[in-house]
């Protein structure tokens, strides 16, 4: 049951046209933006953390009527799981005019065009949805000129786990993106 109200691209469901690859008429090249969808994997981790805090939210207020101190406590719990969430919700490879940025959950690297020399999909162990096991998949990395090696996206993180045509869409959509704001190298 598809929810259009929900996404910010429902005029263009309207008319027929349903293609993720469709530019939204807030296209700014020059702010920030993921280009793709947060994964099924990764919403739901953060719903779940979401849910989480409503339930501690709940018993904060319960003990706060109690007149307890450690209410404080449990609201400062459940701030931490919004917090978490939200960020969780950040994580992932965002492009702009400027550079490519990758989102961690404790770290951000940005990495602007001109340092880059190529973004490429490469075959190598990729870890499965962030954890220590690794299986063989794919990998979006990006190469810069002083030799640093940063993997953006892989076929099996929290985003693209059982969506091979999402992970290739947004492959080839960095992939467009450092091919027309990196700068031509210098012959």
């Amino acid at each position: 049951m598809p929810l259009p109200f929900l996404t910010a691209d429902r005029a263009f469901e309207v008319s027929g046209e349903t293609s993720d690859d469709v530019a939204l008429p807030f296209d700014d090249h020059d702010q920030w933006r993921r280009p793709y969808r947060p994964g099924p994997w990764r919403v739901g981790a953060a719903a779940l953390l979401l849910l989480l805090a409503s339930f501690v939210l709940l018993a904060a207020m319960v003990i706060a009527f109690t007149g307890a101190v450690s209410a404080a406590v449990c609201f400062g719990l459940a701030a931490a799981l919004i917090g978490c969430a939200l960020r969780l919700l950040r994580v992932g490879a965002w492009v702009s005019r400027h550079g490519l940025r990758r989102v961690g959950f404790f770290s951000t690297t940005t990495v602007p065009w001109a340092r880059a020399t190529h973004v490429r999909t490469v075959q190598q162990p990729v870890r499965w949805l962030g954890l220590p096991r690794t299986v063989q998949g794919q990998a979006l990395v990006l190469h810069g000129r002083d030799g640093e090696r940063l993997q953006l996206l892989t076929d099996h993180n929290a985003d693209f786990l059982s969506r091979v045509e999402a992970f290739d869409r947004a492959a080839d959509t960095v992939e467009a993106w450092g091919d027309e704001y990196r700068p031509a190298p210098v012959a």
